[in-house]
């Protein structure tokens, strides 16, 4: 692995675990083994080696998801694919979750820096879910429902179950199954 990415390793560990403010050049530096003096050269300052591990996150779940809903028989399915592997990508320690968690434009964390990038990044997700309800109302596997507002409605409910799963200690084991259940009787439309 380069210092270069040793770097972008440690940053997405420790944005992860620690947020934007308890992250420092430093721990980073020291995380990964390489001279600080090296961060500054490839990354330039804080702000945008936090854009850049959350733009690496995000990149790597969105190619999870477009993976996921490809070759779906039809737009339920789409659907629950897409939740299934938003879900899956959140548990997986090598992807860094959190630092999405803690990068999104909707955070609490107010970086000024390519703010505008990572919002078109996210937006990319709730439109492959849109176009999955979408296909779904077209194909009559899920009722005839709005599908911008429907695929606003299920993200909400997927980003309240990861936080909830990854941030607070209530979350009942079968969280994700029951999240995934609520939404498929939620938007499947009758079979018969």
């Amino acid at each position: 692995m380069s210092k270069k990415d040793a770097l972008l390793l440690a940053a997405k560990e420790l944005f992860g675990q620690h947020g934007y403010n308890g992250t420092t050049f430093k721990l980073i530096s020291e995380r990964a083994g390489v001279a600080l003096g090296l961060l500054t050269h490839h990354y330039g300052n804080k702000e945008k080696l936090f854009l850049t591990a959350g733009l690496d996150v995000l990149e790597r779940m969105l190619g999870r998801l477009r993976e996921a809903v490809a070759g779906a028989g039809d737009g339920l399915e789409a659907v629950q694919r897409f939740c299934g592997a938003y879900l899956e990508f959140s548990l997986d320690p090598g992807e860094h979750f959190l630092v999405l968690v803690r990068c999104s434009p909707y955070s609490d964390v107010n970086t000024r820096e390519d703010r505008e990038v990572m919002m078109q990044k996210f937006e990319a997700v709730p439109a492959i879910l849109e176009a999955c309800v979408r296909r779904g109302v077209e194909d009559g596997s899920i009722l005839p429902l709005p599908p911008r507002e429907t695929a606003g409605a299920v993200q909400c409910n997927l980003v309240g179950a990861v936080r909830t799963r990854l941030l607070t200690p209530y979350s009942a084991p079968s969280l994700y199954d029951d999240v995934l259940a609520f939404i498929t009787r939620s938007l499947a439309a009758p079979r018969g």
